[in-house]
């Protein structure tokens, strides 16, 4: 008789455990059901921003993989049920038909638990006013697009993380009048230091965003039931359209609720396998801690990368195998127009706060020969440990090409390279790409030198 596989969350850490399992296991070995609550299964979160701004053209060019092409190889996915109890000790789950308006208990064999984090939604008054929304869903994009349809000209994003930079961008791009409220003093800041920070601050208004830095905002004004305006303690910014980016929560109750471990950071706590601390129940993707390798600590990142590769790990697991998660250093990147922000280990900040002895170090350069056409700045700051050399993090902002050097930073932290050792790796060159001296090496070099 086939072991059954149950899934709870049909995105990316979910289905790619269920697609990886299905690889290595027949019908007749593991029966894989997934329940998804939404009507949509394996879809790119990261691109709705994109999908507004235009950038992308059609919804359907998102999704990765339908219910019905994960039907045909062999995975059983319910979509509108919600798993809404865990019982450990009889090993099963009950669920809620959303249509049906029903309920069922199912058994498992072994439970993967894939909920991911919802985005951080404040008390303020007026929240769920017509027109205050997040961008979270391919839904959530449909009602931007029908806001925008039905006229809307002023937009109010509040927080300027990657997802508020990300959806500024999308708006001004569709002709809308943007404002940016930010509680920090910099956007970015929660992921940049402030000197770097600077850069992007500086192009969002060079592109004409009215970007409110240590703006705290107090609630929404709101008439007939819409929003009209967004209030701050420095006073209304008027909105026909409010788009808030505060970052996420990992989605933990129903695991805290069946006695399944939560950590300090917010996330199930799982091994490097992906198990949880209760027999036969495993959690991957945005609900999750994970290891840092740079602090040893538990945190909680929430990324596609690492909930496809975590999928990826309990799937091989679950079905047999054996293979384990390498941990995290929050490698991101994003861009604001033509500004290529990223990052990888720690801030200048984080490391002070992780107990590091750490310097933060600034370097200028080019994106490729002074002498070719177009090249354009960029700024890289490396931090690394006062004293041993040792590389703790990076963060780059700059023109063109300049974001994904932030892979050879992240190579270079992923194997515990000194700055000195980064200074002397053996990097392309081409005058179209880079100076001789690629911007890696000249900002590894002096940071060897004032350690």
């Amino acid at each position: 008789m086939a072991r059954r596989l149950v899934i709870i969350g049909g995105d990316a850490a979910g289905m790619s455990a269920a697609a990886q399992a299905r690889r290595m296991t027949s019908t007749g070995e593991l029966e894989i059901v997934a329940f998804e609550r939404s009507t949509r299964t394996s879809y790119a979160a990261c691109g709705l921003p994109y999908l507004v701004g235009g950038f992308v053209k059609a919804p359907d060019s998102l999704v990765a993989r339908t219910p019905q092409q994960h039907r045909a190889n062999g995975i059983d996915v319910r979509t509108r049920h919600d798993v809404v109890a865990i019982d450990t000790q009889a090993s099963a789950v009950t669920v809620r038909d959303l249509d049906a308006a029903a309920e069922s208990t199912l058994r498992y064999d072994e439970l993967l638990i894939g909920t991911g984090a919802s985005g951080i939604s404040p008390p303020w008054p007026g929240i769920d006013a017509h027109g205050v929304l997040q961008l979270r869903t391919l839904d959530d994009a449909a009602q931007v697009e029908r806001l925008l349809g039905a006229g809307a000209r002023r937009a109010v994003v509040v927080g300027a993380g990657y997802i508020g930079l990300e959806v500024a961008e999308g708006l001004l791009e569709r002709g809308l009048a943007v404002t940016v409220v930010e509680r920090l003093d910099a956007p970015m800041g929660a992921v940049l230091d402030a000197d770097m920070a600077a850069g992007v601050a500086q192009a969002m208004r060079a592109a004409g965003i009215d970007l409110r830095l240590h703006t705290a905002v107090t609630g929404f004004t709101t008439v007939g039931g819409r929003v009209t305006a967004v209030e701050t303690a420095s006073g209304p910014f008027e909105a026909d359209l409010v788009l808030i980016g505060l970052g996420v929560r990992p989605n933990v109750e129903l695991a805290r609720a069946a006695g399944i471990g939560v950590g300090a950071a917010g996330g199930i706590l799982v091994d490097n396998h992906q198990r949880t601390d209760t027999p036969h129940i495993w959690a991957a993707g945005d609900c999750v801690e994970s290891h840092h390798r740079v602090t040893g600590r538990s945190v909680v990142v929430a990324l596609g990368t690492h909930a496809n590769k975590q999928g990826r790990v309990a799937g091989t697991n679950i079905a047999g195998g054996e293979v384990t998660f390498g941990g995290v250093l929050g490698t991101a990147i994003t861009r604001f127009k033509e500004l290529e922000i990223a990052r990888t280990g720690l801030t200048e900040q984080e490391a002070a706060a992780a107990g590091f002895d750490a310097i933060g170090v600034t370097t200028e350069a080019l994106n490729r020969a002074h002498y070719f056409p177009d090249a354009q700045p960029m700024k890289i700051k490396i931090v690394a440990e006062r004293g041993t050399g040792r590389l703790l993090g990076a963060q780059i902002v700059g023109g063109e090409g300049a974001g994904k050097r932030i892979d050879v930073f992240a190579t270079a932290l992923w194997n515990n390279m000194s700055v000195a050792e980064v200074g002397g790796m053996d990097l392309s060159y081409a005058p179209p790409f880079s100076p001789v001296w690629d911007p890696v090496l000249l900002a590894a070099g002096k940071s060897a030198s004032s350690i």
